[in-house]
């Protein structure tokens, strides 16, 4: 029985995170994303420790892709993703999807004006 080497058990991940829509608004800076999570991305611990074994890249103004091959959580992705929104104070209009196994995509909230309209008439009923 022939022993399996060490690089058959190295874990390939790749995920991907769609940003297509708010990028196309222009409200989403996708290089900025992708040196945020460059900078925020802990390998072992530590912050700026990415070596060969993540690597970040990005399709146009579309896609941010992160190929891992350590243990590598989507959970993570997700995290910093919203952590990213939030200070950039897009939390409020965008919500982070998991649209397949390894894809998260950058969603609008729905908000209706219909709603809206039906709760102003409702506060004119009250007065």
């Amino acid at each position: 029985m022939p022993a399996k080497s060490a690089k058959s058990k190295r874990p390939q991940h790749r995920y991907v995170i769609d940003v297509a829509a708010p990028a196309a608004d222009k409200i989403f800076d996708v290089a900025a994303f992708e040196k945020f999570l460059h900078d925020r991305i802990k390998v072992q611990g530590r912050t700026n420790n990415l070596g060969d074994s993540v690597t970040i890249t990005r399709e146009g103004d579309e896609n941010v892709i992160i190929d891992a091959s350590i243990d590598f959580s989507k959970r993570y992705l997700k995290y910093l993703t919203k952590k990213f929104l939030k200070k950039n104070n897009l939390r409020d209009w965008l919500r982070v999807v998991a649209t397949s196994k390894d894809t998260y995509k950058l969603k609008y909230f729905n908000i209706s004006n219909k709603d809206e309209a039906e709760e102003s008439e409702d506060e004119d009923d009250e007065e």
